[in-house]
């Protein structure tokens, strides 16, 4: 059995940002629109008129002040409300490739490993843009690396059950060397004329190598351990997919296509499962609170985070201990904590422990033991 390490990361991060103002004034702008518009239904009582949204409440919400995105024109224009991405052609990289390649080529830097030399590429990703052919092996073409690759779907959960079994496969020694790659285009799947979500995600892609500890020529984060877990819940849901075309009326522009949660719900339901699960992953793992250096958690909420710090340490986290970075990227489903480990990994010393963990629909929950390691 070989030790599996974390030697690379990559961001991959798009240059357009949309500030809490900004889209502010494209929703409210939608709201007067959608009123007008609707305003006999709403005089009868029919339906209810919609509501102004605000910066301030994005935040006391959120913690989310801005977030990037790969187009910012169709979602800040209140009769659109969506991204506008052109559309490829057949021998053209696919956006989600495109973005994977970039964050990979940053990891491999890292870790000063050729393309070549991989031999696995996983493309983790809650939404993927097309069924087949496989994103990852396209990736693997794009890189001109070897071996194999597939696509995974954990949803917020895909990187660290991506990571989990790109570790697996390299302990048992079926492959060598493995880039975790999540190219997460959420805009494109957010309804941003809700007021309950409309701020919460945005865009970016992330890539992790995961090699043989004993190949590592550089500075690493040894996996000491990992843990999975899945319990069906219909509270985080997105209804799109092929069948959608043998039902009539289907295609008509439909809420439940795209993004939908039960917020309260989720927040009752998962914040109890994670904790627990990062609880027992530790004490299997004989990690106590004090003997853990940082957390990188998923980057959904601040409240959230902050109330899984609270339960993991026994008391409030320490600035640096859990690093938030959805202030500036928003919501990036299962990039969240691998864009967090990626900015705040570097500075911890030999024998450091940390931990990553993503959590999301399912529910799901993954958590990575990670060991920092240096000669």
């Amino acid at each position: 059995m070989h030790q599996p390490a974390i030697t690379g990361t990559g961001v991959f991060t798009p240059p357009e940002i949309i500030t809490n103002d900004e889209l502010v004034a494209a929703f409210n702008a939608h709201v007067d629109l959608w009123n007008a518009e609707n305003a006999a239904a709403i005089a009868a009582g029919e339906v209810e008129a919609k509501a102004y949204s605000s910066s301030e409440f994005i935040v006391a919400a959120s913690g989310i002040e801005r977030r990037h995105v790969l187009d910012k024109s169709g979602v800040l224009d209140p009769a659109v409300m969506h991204p506008w991405l052109r559309e490829r052609a057949d021998d053209e990289p696919s956006v989600m490739a495109e973005m994977g390649v970039a964050a990979a080529r940053a990891a491999l830097e890292m870790a000063g490993v050729a393309a070549g030399e991989v031999d696995l590429v996983i493309c983790a990703a809650s939404n993927h843009e097309r069924a087949y052919p496989a994103i990852a092996v396209e990736i693997q073409q794009l890189l001109g690396s070897g071996g194999f690759a597939f696509d995974m779907n954990v949803a917020c959960s895909s990187a660290t059950f991506g990571i989990q079994a790109a570790a697996d496969m390299i302990r048992s020694g079926s492959a060598g060397k493995a880039l975790v790659i999540s190219p997460e285009i959420c805009s494109a799947h957010l309804e941003w004329r809700d007021r309950d979500c409309h701020f919460i995600f945005g865009d970016v892609a992330t890539a992790v190598l995961i090699e043989r500890e004993d190949e590592a020529a550089k500075p690493r984060f040894v996996i000491r351990s990992t843990r999975c877990a899945t319990e069906f819940s219909n509270n985080i849901r997105n209804n799109n997919g092929f069948l959608r075309r043998t039902r009539k009326g289907h295609m008509e522009d439909r809420r439940d296509m795209q993004f939908m949660q039960n917020g309260r719900k989720v927040f009752k339901d998962v914040l109890p499962m994670v904790s627990a699960h990062i609880a027992a992953h530790m004490a299997e793992e004989g990690v106590q609170a004090v003997d853990l250096k940082r957390l990188w958690l998923h980057q959904a909420n601040k409240t959230m985070n902050d109330y899984i710090g609270r339960k993991v340490l026994g008391r409030d986290p320490e600035p640096g201990e859990q690093p938030n970075i959805l202030q500036d990227y928003a919501n990036t489903s299962s990039a969240g904590s691998i864009i967090a480990f990626a900015k705040y990994s570097k500075d911890l010393e030999a024998g450091d422990v940390g931990l990553i963990c993503s959590f999301g629909a399912g529910y799901s929950v993954g958590s990575v033991i990670v060991e920092r390691r240096i000669g």
